[in-house]
């Protein structure tokens, strides 16, 4: 039987780093709505859903023809914010898309769900990364992580993982944390009632709570090129790679 499969892209226009930044026009178009465009080019999904807390980003998402699940303005991490819209859902998979990421490809969907498709007993799926930028590798805006030898979460934190300054060299896999989770839909209602964890809090990673509690995370690494909206300076970066991105004739 097909599983049913929704993305579901949580976006506030409270950010602490960047307020209002999922109506923040990229190449005229507001970022959040170039997210959902791109996501909804996937064709392994049945749905794509904006989850938010505020009326603006709703009625700007509504406008285009999108569909928006208002969630709780009180939620401290993201993932209970996709729980709640996802709450009510009927769905298999749930896929955690995060707002700010414009260059998102729809294969990375396929990439993501794929393992929980073949593999029925594991809970959730991190697509990551390889940090190939030093600036990158150091910046806290990015997270990063270290996998045991079958690619399982061991630790995700802000901090550069694993240390440089104790390593001889620097040739060794160093990996970063995309915005793009995907969960079976019974694990991420239970992942949101489990205990908020120290390392998830001093990390400010939300899956760090699912790896303390002792769940199983597979990452999966994808070739293709990410670049997030973290702060007000990435937008003109982002822009230039959109102007040669050939998907934007897809969407826009």
């Amino acid at each position: 039987m097909k599983q049913r499969i929704v993305a579901i892209i949580p976006a506030r226009m409270a950010a602490t780093r960047f307020p209002d930044k999922p109506l923040k026009p990229i190449l005229g178009m507001p970022l959040v709505e170039h997210v959902r465009r791109r996501v909804m080019l996937c064709e392994m999904l049945d749905e794509v859903i904006v989850a938010t807390c505020d009326e603006e980003i709703k009625d700007v998402v509504e406008a285009a023809g999108g569909r928006v699940v208002m969630t709780s303005d009180s939620h401290v991490r993201c993932t209970e914010r996709i729980a709640e819209a996802a709450e009510d859902l009927t769905a298999d998979i749930i896929v955690n898309v995060q707002g700010d990421e414009p260059l998102v490809m729809p294969q990375m969907m396929d990439e993501v769900i794929q393992p929980l498709l073949d593999d029925p007993g594991l809970p959730s799926v991190n697509l990551v990364t390889r940090i190939t930028d030093p600036e990158e590798f150091e910046n806290p805006n990015a997270p990063k992580l270290v996998t045991n030898r079958s690619g399982d979460v061991l630790y995700i934190s802000r901090e550069p993982i694993p240390s440089r300054r104790k390593s001889a060299s620097d040739d060794y896999l160093k990996l970063k944390q995309l915005g793009i989770i995907a969960f079976r839909s019974d694990f991420l209602q239970h992942f949101v009632r489990l205990e908020p964890t120290p390392y998830e809090i001093v990390e400010s990673v939300d899956m760090m709570r699912a790896v303390e509690h002792g769940y199983r995370i597979k990452t999966v690494i994808t070739e293709h090129r990410m670049l997030g909206v973290d702060v007000p300076e990435d937008v003109s970066k982002v822009e230039e790679v959109l102007k040669t991105d050939p998907l934007l004739k897809c969407y826009m």
